[in-house]
């Protein structure tokens, strides 16, 4: 019995005669090789939180594979349309060869690309295209890096790099209606809290990721209510 599941353990491990280990860890090389140093947000260490969170949810959801959850969780970020001129179609093309050269499955290198190119927020009136179990416990860990204190450090850190403002009363909030306004969005950084921030925790997939959203979601808020209060201002609601 204890050989026999011995064999299955290994099996699990490889794919097509390929160690699935080696490539989780050559992907986060590569990954982190291409994205340190990077200082709007989008650095490795946001790939390895969302790869870390990813998997804690998928100890708790029954149903995706492992292997697909962390490959997407890596490689979420490998190439982001905000830095590509608006451009999804980079990500998902850059991922899948990358996949191609450390001899992954088409399969499994289709799921990966599909995740990569429907994962991110889009605006406030699109809909997510996210359909498959792995896709929705990436998707829910990356959203999660957008809340809390670390979510907080990020929106400030990319509207920077951006050269936006931090805040401006004059400039309202808008709920983008479709991904080209979203795009073309030169909001305020608070701005983005009401645009996307806000609107995370009831677009999260998982239970796991809803529970640790509403958490998130509440320390995010009450910032944005002392910023205001300090700065003079008043809540757009």
């Amino acid at each position: 019995m204890r050989i026999s599941k011995l064999k299955n353990y290994k099996n699990a491990l490889t794919l097509g005669g390929v160690n699935k280990k080696e490539i989780i860890k050559k992907t986060a090389d590569f990954v982190k090789n291409k994205l340190s140093g990077e200082g709007t947000g989008h650095d490795w260490w946001h790939t390895y939180r969302v790869w870390r969170v990813a998997g804690e949810i998928m100890k708790k959801e029954k149903g995706a594979d492992l292997f697909v959850v962390e490959l997407a969780a890596l490689l979420h970020d490998i190439a982001d349309w905000k830095f590509y001129n608006g451009d999804d179609s980079v990500g998902p093309k850059v991922a899948a060869a990358w996949l191609k050269k450390v001899k992954v499955s088409e399969g499994i290198i289709s799921q990966v690309a599909s995740i990569i190119k429907n994962l991110s927020f889009k605006g406030a009136g699109v809909k997510s295209k996210i359909n498959t179990k792995e896709g929705m416990i990436v998707q829910d860990a990356d959203r999660l890096d957008a809340l809390g204190a670390v979510g907080i450090a990020r929106t400030f850190a990319y509207g920077g790099a951006k050269g936006r403002e931090i805040y401006n009363p004059e400039i309202r909030p808008v709920k983008h209606k479709n991904f080209e306004q979203y795009k073309k969005s030169q909001g305020t950084s608070l701005n983005h809290f009401y645009e996307k921030l806000f609107l995370l925790k009831n677009l999260m997939n998982t239970k796991a990721g809803k529970e640790i959203a509403m958490a998130r979601h509440k320390f995010t808020a009450e910032y944005v209510k002392e910023f205001l209060e300090e700065w003079g201002g008043k809540d757009y609601k």
